[in-house]
């Protein structure tokens, strides 16, 4: 008599199921005619099982031993499976040295590092306890239907990017949308998405990780902390199961892939926040579930002693430039294009990437070369996060060969500086609103910078104007983690408070903020709910705050309606002024934007320590016939200040915002800007911003 798991083990094959030599290439399990060859790299490796089990099952339904002679190609061992049809799952058991550096223990399950599905929580943060959790990959099929979808293939310089983590954009009950958490509650929220005038989202990592990996509590609640941003990647290839509505094994895939469908079909672009420098098996410590066992020194950078170098404040530092572990980033990089459709990358602690074998910092490093260079990835966004957390700082000199762009960390730290008042700020203001071009001005255009005030890391917009000091308490660690220098000022009152005068200023230089985020070049980046005034009350490293202070509450829309209607006419003033995303430094056969620099008096600027206030004219011809002039006046005094007006031929000037005013005096759309009655002189007050526009 045949078990229930037998016959359902035979449903999966077909009568001439054997096994024959296979290929070294492709990695990982391809499904083929008549079968599916498994491919894996192991170097060191003595010898390795091929396991296979039941969909959702941890009883091993078969395991077999692969040949050292027959079925091993150099470093590869490979076997194809003859008769075997998707929906099987399966891992491996490697056996090898276990000394120094190596770790390899024959009775670990270890999951394909290939693998475009692993056996993760179908639901989030579901105590599942089984062993092989993580460890088994889930071969699907890979049918599907993109319809007519293609890369939109915008040009960076056109984009305006926003900054989403996939749970916590749709989590909260005030999201109203069906499937809230997930790829799909995202899909609900693409009216809004448009509505707003985004052209591209930047997720946080999507790749499956540990989301109960947290083993702290908030000391001040009780309750357990959680892995919520995802930043201790599992696997390169497969997705998080939890982000999927469905249940079953596999379906991630596709319902990822119905929301990169939808959100292009709006018109917006997929970028992946990419963890390539670190895993989530941590250090000696950690748990092995895929690269340890496979390949402990081919995967990751480690000392003499066989200990791991930390360069990601992690625990460990994936070996980007060992040869193999190259091609691996490039394969993945690759399927999320080829099979997926995004449309850019954001490369977590990218100077990790630049790093050789033995951790020194190369000046040409061939990972970054090969992934600007590769001809599959040529219309790719590539952007760097261009340092590590070993205190490399790349900004402004990340290799790039011309394609990389980099979050402008130079952006964020000077325009919060001048906003919040500090002395000697003017001068670099004036190179942050002309597009950094100190950083970016040979050899690379405006573009290269992601202008950004706010992030993941760090305070919201609204907590950036309302608290001193972090307030990261809850998240177990005595206060000590998140960033002490968050170039912030609470105008007058640590976070909360009732004072009409302090909230007022807030507001204001929330909208000062916002306004030189959006009128200077370069491309901007908003961090989802910086809006509609989201706050992490003062919480500065929110990564392991699954609740409210990390989910979006989107009362906030009708709370802070005025908010939200600013946002939105920046944008899209900025979208109807093309020559603010022109980019390139030069003017060239008068096609191009000019800047002439002014103090309250024209032609003179003051760039001096003590001075808090500049204007920037910028006009200029888009090639269409069209000319720009643009009038911005900051005034980061605490008093008002009266500017004179550059004189305009045949146009006159009007006021497009003034952050001092409320409300809907406050920003005009284009339909209803403010004429002047005075076109020679406009008074600013102090803490403002202004935007004039010459018609």
């Amino acid at each position: 008599m045949v078990s229930n798991s037998s016959a359902e083990f035979l449903a999966l094959i077909s009568e001439d199921f054997s096994l024959q030599r296979g290929h070294a290439l492709p990695f990982g399990a391809t499904v083929e005619r008549g079968g599916i060859n498994f491919s894996i790299y192991a170097r060191h490796a003595t010898g390795v099982v091929l396991v296979f089990f039941l969909p959702g099952k941890d009883k091993e339904m078969a395991a077999f031993p692969l040949d050292n002679k027959i079925n091993r190609t150099g470093d590869v061992w490979h076997v194809f499976v003859a008769g075997l049809n998707p929906g099987i799952e399966y891992a491996y058991k490697i056996d090898g040295p276990q000394a120094v550096p190596h770790l390899y223990d024959a009775s670990l399950l270890l999951a394909d590092p290939y693998a475009v599905a692993i056996n993760g929580r179908a639901t989030w943060a579901n105590h599942d306890c089984s062993n092989s959790l993580f460890r088994k990959a889930i071969i699907v099929n890979n049918e599907y239907d993109w319809e007519f979808d293609q890369p939109i293939n915008r040009p960076l310089a056109d984009s305006v990017i926003y900054e989403l983590h996939v749970r916590s954009f749709t989590q909260d009950q005030s999201s109203n949308v069906n499937h809230p958490g997930t790829f799909r509650g995202v899909i609900e929220k693409i009216p809004y998405l448009v509505g707003l005038g985004i052209t591209a989202v930047e997720l946080l990592p999507i790749t499956e990780f540990d989301e109960l990996d947290n083993p702290r509590t908030n000391p001040e609640t009780g309750t357990t902390l959680r892995n919520l941003w995802g930043y201790h990647p599992l696997s390169f290839f497969a997705i998080k199961a939890g982000y999927s509505s469905g249940a079953t094994p596999g379906c991630e895939i596709n319902e990822f892939r119905d929301m990169v469908k939808a959100l292009h079909a709006a018109g917006i672009e997929v970028i992946l926040d990419v963890v390539y420098n670190h895993s989530g098996e941590g250090d000696h410590r950690g748990a092995t579930y895929s690269f340890k066992g496979i390949d402990n020194s081919g995967y990751y950078m480690l000392s003499e002693d066989g200990s791991y170098m930390n360069f990601s404040g992690c625990g460990n530092t994936i070996n980007c430039n060992h040869p193999y572990v190259r091609h691996f980033i490039l394969d993945s990089l690759r399927y999320w294009i080829t099979e997926m459709h995004v449309d850019g990358f954001r490369f977590d602690l990218a100077s990790i990437l630049g790093r050789d074998q033995q951790g020194r910092v190369l000046d040409s490093p061939p990972l970054l070369e090969q992934i600007a260079g590769d001809p599959v990835l040529a219309s790719t966004k590539l952007i760097a996060e261009a340092w590590d957390a070993a205190g490399l700082y790349q900004v402004g000199s990340f290799p790039n060969w011309g394609r990389w762009a980099e979050w402008n960390g130079h952006f964020r730290d000077d325009v919060r500086r001048f906003v919040r008042g500090d002395s000697g700020m003017v001068g670099n203001l004036a190179k942050r609103i002309s597009g950094s071009s100190d950083l970016y001005q040979f050899g690379r255009d405006p573009s290269h910078g992601i202008n950004f005030i706010t992030s993941h890391d760090g305070f919201t917009l609204h907590d950036l104007v309302s608290y001193n000091d972090k307030h990261n308490g809850g998240n177990g660690e005595g206060n000590c983690d998140g960033d002490n220098n968050n170039l912030s000022w609470n105008c007058g009152r640590e976070g909360d408070t009732n004072d009409p005068d302090v909230i007022k200023l807030r507001e204001r230089q929330v909208r000062n903020l916002a306004v030189l985020l959006l009128m200077s070049r370069g491309v901007p980046m908003i961090l989802a709910g910086d809006e509609m005034g989201r706050t992490q009350l003062g919480n500065n490293n929110s990564y392991c705050q699954d609740n409210n202070i990390s989910w979006l509450n989107w009362l906030g829309l009708e709370e802070n309606k005025d908010l939200y209607r600013f946002f939105r006419l920046l944008i899209a003033f900025r979208k109807s002024y093309g020559l603010l995303c022109h980019d390139s430094f030069t003017v060239k056969e008068g096609v191009g934007l000019k800047i002439d620099w002014h103090g309250q008096q024209l032609g003179q600027p003051d760039w001096g320590h003590e001075s808090h206030s500049l204007a920037a004219h910028m006009f200029g011809s888009d090639g269409n016939g069209a000319d720009t002039n643009i009038y911005l006046i900051a005034n980061a005094n605490h008093a008002g200040l009266k500017f004179m007006l550059p004189y305009l031929k045949n146009k006159i000037w009007h006021r497009f915002v003034d952050t001092s005013l409320t409300g809907d005096l406050a920003i005009k759309d284009n339909e209803n800007l403010v004429v002047l009655k005075d076109q020679y002189h406009y008074l600013v007050e102090g803490r403002s911003v202004i935007v004039l526009i010459g018609q």
